[in-house]
């Protein structure tokens, strides 16, 4: 275990225990490129004592992530003591459950990281938990370095209510290079659904599990899901099929469950008792060849510093989309620490963070003023997509659905993945539609 490990499973963390954290973790050629965001960014005045910080980022890539955020932060008020509130549980499964009980208590932290769109909205801006900021927003001059797009996705009724910090790419498929070497199997460009499903033959043949799935994390199947989605539908036809234009019952979706449950064939057999990084890690020690998840699992591969055993391609079929998952926090109706928190947002909205942020997350600036010479590999290959692929919406991470119609999903496929009936989950699907208007 690292230093930095052992500091952050500790609820208390100093500035001291960032930059030794940094040290440790630059020992990664890629992360080597990157000094620790000790680059202090001019505060607002009145600090108090503490700074509570809510996420559900706990793994090696993402704890590190939040590391860099809290250097940034300490670099500017290097004597306030931060309370690391962070709650396991991929994609936000668990923390959510524990801030909406601490949020409908009038307990809140100083601040809570949320994902953009109908999550934020229907979570925390609706019943009143979130205060807008524009004020701090126009001060920092972020209206010109975010890309309207985000802006619009982060605001409601004129108000703006979350600093995004980084975008990650939901549907990529990462696998592992060895392995698809060693049975003959070449990844170019782009991955089709039916040199997917070759592959998998093939694999099967000799024993591998083609897929590695971590369903222990409720969301992991249903990103499966939406990236085949992506992959079946096609960009526009994807965004109409969340917008209500297309109807759940309608033969592209079908055929796309069709393909999920053909996938669902080639699976791990320990993948109920597996989250996603674990998955990740059979995909890594060659137990399964492929995994289909965000970029926070490249992050998770830069960790453990095996960027040169795995490679990522886009999910089947799904070339022509960008699934955009947006992290960022918000500043709470009466913070316990209102003068840390604003300071927090400017720390992490900053350039100097994001930049630092991205890699060691897996994910990419949110900001569009970064200086793309300090990306390379999978950072550049994630920028150049994001600016020429349609960018569309995530059911899995907030963005897509009510929270109503994402958690009816989210029921409706944990049976699926066992019995794979097409016609009932299918139904299930149509039901929850109809049921969310």
């Amino acid at each position: 275990m690292t230093d930095l490990q052992r500091l952050i499973q500790r609820n208390r963390l100093s500035r001291r225990g960032f930059t030794a954290g940094a040290a440790a973790l630059a020992a990664s050629p890629l992360l080597a490129r990157f000094a620790s965001a000790q680059t202090p960014i001019t505060f607002e005045e009145g600090a108090e004592e503490e700074l509570e910080i809510f996420s559900w980022w706990t793994t090696g890539g993402e704890s590190a992530g939040l590391d860099q955020l809290f250097a940034a932060f300490s670099a500017g008020s290097p004597d306030v003591t931060i309370i690391n509130a962070a709650v396991a549980g991929g994609a936000g499964s668990n923390a959510q459950i524990a801030l909406q009980n601490r949020l409908s208590g009038g307990q809140p932290p100083d601040s809570w990281q949320s994902h953009h769109g109908k999550e934020l909205f229907s979570l925390y801006v609706d019943p009143g938990y979130a205060e807008p900021i524009n004020a701090l927003w126009e001060e920092q001059g972020w209206l010109d370095a975010f890309p309207q797009g985000l802006i619009d996705q982060v605001t409601l009724d004129g108000n703006i209510y979350l600093v995004p910090v980084g975008i990650h790419r939901g549907n990529v498929m990462f696998y592992n290079k060895h392995v698809l070497a060693d049975n003959g199997i070449e990844i170019g460009d782009s991955l089709s659904v039916d040199d997917f499903f070759a592959a998998a033959d093939t694999l099967k043949a000799a024993g591998v599990a083609a897929v590695g799935l971590g369903d222990k994390d409720t969301f992991a199947a249903p990103q499966f899901f939406e990236n085949t989605l992506l992959g079946a539908l096609g960009p526009e036809s994807y965004l109409a099929l969340w917008a209500g234009e297309l109807g759940w019952d309608s033969a592209e979706v079908t055929a796309a469950i069709e393909t999920f449950a053909r996938a669902l064939d080639y699976l791990n057999e320990d993948h109920a008792a597996l989250t996603w990084d674990g998955a990740m890690d059979a995909v890594i020690e060659g137990r399964a060849a492929f995994t289909s998840m965000g970029d926070w699992a490249w992050g998770h591969v830069v960790s453990k510093g095996v960027e040169d055993q795995i490679g990522y391609v886009t999910h089947p079929g799904s070339e022509g989309g960008f699934v955009t998952v947006v992290d960022g926090f918000t500043l709470p109706m009466n913070a316990p620490h209102p003068v840390n928190a604003r300071n927090w947002l400017r720390a992490v909205g900053s350039k100097e963070a994001q930049e630092v942020f991205g890699p060691y997350k897996g994910c990419i600036p949110a900001r569009t003023d970064i200086d793309a010479s300090l990306f390379e590999g999978y950072f550049s290959w994630s920028i150049d997509a994001l600016a020429s692929v349609a960018s569309v919406t995530s059911l899995a991470h907030g963005s897509s659905a009510s929270p109503q119609l994402r958690q009816a999903i989210f029921d409706a496929t944990i049976p699926f993945v066992v019995d794979r009936n097409v016609e009932a989950y299918q139904q299930a699907l149509v039901m929850a539609a109809e049921d969310d208007v």
